[in-house]
């Protein structure tokens, strides 16, 4: 299978924070964001393989800034690492300011989605071939937090975890 680049997945999803989607500050409900995430990052996934995939996990949230009424947020996600069948996806949200149109990171994620076939079984994917720096080290990060999911999950023995042995020796 031949190797795709990051970029071939990117995804980037622009709307407006509307009244029906705020809590009771007016900032957007964390819930409408990730859902708003889980489409993006499924879209890259897509992208990426080429096959249905299905979100096998949400590993890492991180809500820094509220994203008020009114607000153009804008999602991108992009495929960092493919392993056999599953992918991790890196999800920025930005903030755009209407008037002078500056963006401002606002929130981060990073996703895991499964590709699978028409009976839902998982399929290989095509590895990923970064191109830039920022590629190359959420590539290379992927690994690490995959091989700590394992072990903290019981299904990898943590001295078979090499690439997290490497950061403490």
């Amino acid at each position: 299978m031949e190797a795709r680049y990051p970029s071939e997945s990117l995804t980037i999803l622009t709307d407006l924070v509307l009244p029906g989607e705020t809590n009771p500050l007016n900032n957007l409900f964390g819930g409408e964001l990730l859902a708003r995430m889980d489409r993006a990052a499924g879209i890259a996934a897509g992208r990426h393989s080429r096959r249905i995939v299905v979100t096998a996990s949400v590993n890492h949230v991180a809500f820094n800034r509220a994203i008020p009424l009114g607000s153009v947020v804008t999602v991108e996600a992009k495929v960092s690492r493919a392993f056999k069948s599953s992918m991790e996806v890196i999800i920025d949200v930005w903030v755009e300011d209407r008037q002078s149109g500056e963006r401002t990171k606002a929130n981060e994620a990073i996703y895991t989605f499964v590709a699978v076939n028409e009976t839902g079984s998982p399929v290989a994917v095509p590895p990923i071939k970064p191109e830039t720096e920022l590629e190359q080290q959420r590539f290379d990060a992927a690994l690490r937090r995959k091989q700590l999911s394992l072990v903290l999950a019981g299904k990898m023995k943590p001295n078979d975890a090499t690439e997290l042995k490497a950061l403490f020796v």
